[in-house]
């Protein structure tokens, strides 16, 4: 059954107040987007100076006695997982794709996995599919410090030197580009240097480099018990803007389509509503000319 002009009419408008709405959370996506570009990039100068130290530490011969956090346990009883997801919706696949990610990496794991949320979603989905939930830090300041999260960095690192679990892990989205966000899985602890890493820091321009003399002050142990746990928040804490940005770029992106679409649907059903009034103009006109018809007819008689 064809709709009629006034119930087309009425779609017309909801689709229009449903833009106006998409419109305005893209602009507010926008807006935060560059704030929290700008956040991440404001962090990596001292992230890049604490790697190079401890890619230095990694070199040394002994690494696994230095701190315990730098120790690798010959065997692997439980994990954690901190799993960094969106409070809200409407960000496009940003919840969907890290969630996959994350239950694709560690659904079949061996051992326990016991999960930290950050972010509403990824807590409802463990929830709902009956996972051990350790903690949650859902509902951050929209620009939350590092204060902020350094209590889930401390709690990562207790599990783990309390031994109750043997390697941590984050899950988060990478800030890539503006159109560009990926899902990353990375192990926390213990803290690892991948081997790029390494010879990256031994070779420069094809030549070996001798490693840089390190003076400790006031030692190596007192500083090493500082800087590694104060990293291993850090790189939560750098996970956490890089997922924030992701979420307002997807957000601003499935926004801007949002919008488009019902811009375009809007175009679509004023054709069929000017089609429909046009059917009715017909009819009317179709009973103007049969009733006149039929009243001169009447007249003759």
């Amino acid at each position: 059954m064809a709709a009629t002009a006034r119930e087309v009419k009425k779609r017309i408008q909801s689709v229009k107040n449903i833009a106006q709405i998409t419109r305005a959370l893209q602009a507010v996506s926008a807006s935060k987007v560059q704030r929290a570009v700008q956040a991440v990039e404001a962090t990596r100068p001292y992230a890049s100076k604490a790697w190079e130290v401890l890619t230095h530490l990694a070199q040394q011969p002994g690494r696994n006695s230095l701190h315990p956090l730098l120790t690798t346990r010959e065997q692997v009883q439980a994990v954690a997982v901190i799993l960094v997801t969106a409070d809200r919706g409407l960000a496009g696949p940003y919840n969907t794709n890290v969630l996959r990610t994350a239950f694709k990496r560690f659904d079949k794991s061996p051992v326990p996995v016991k999960w930290i949320t950050v972010g509403r979603k990824g807590r409802e989905m463990l929830l709902r599919m009956g996972h051990e939930l350790l903690a949650d830090f859902s509902g951050l300041p929209d620009k939350f410090t590092f204060v902020d999260t350094s209590a889930i960095g401390r709690l990562a690192v207790d599990e783990f030197l309390e031994g109750r679990v043997d390697e941590v892990y984050i899950v988060y989205t990478d800030f890539i580009s503006f159109l560009r966000q990926e899902p990353r899985v990375k192990k926390l602890l213990p803290l690892e240097v991948e081997a790029e890493a390494l010879v990256e820091a031994e070779f420069v321009g094809g030549t070996k480099r001798h490693a840089g003399a390190y003076i400790y002050e006031p030692d190596q142990q007192t500083l090493l018990d500082e800087i590694v746990p104060r990293f291993i928040q850090l790189q939560v804490y750098q996970a956490l803007l890089e997922s924030r940005a992701s979420e307002h770029a997807a957000r601003m992106v499935a926004m801007k389509k949002a919008t488009d679409n019902a811009t375009e649907l809007a175009d679509v059903l004023q054709l069929e509503y000017n089609k429909a009034r046009q059917q009715g103009i017909t009819r009317e006109l179709m009973d103007i000319v049969g009733g006149a018809e039929a009243l001169r007819k009447s007249e003759k008689r």
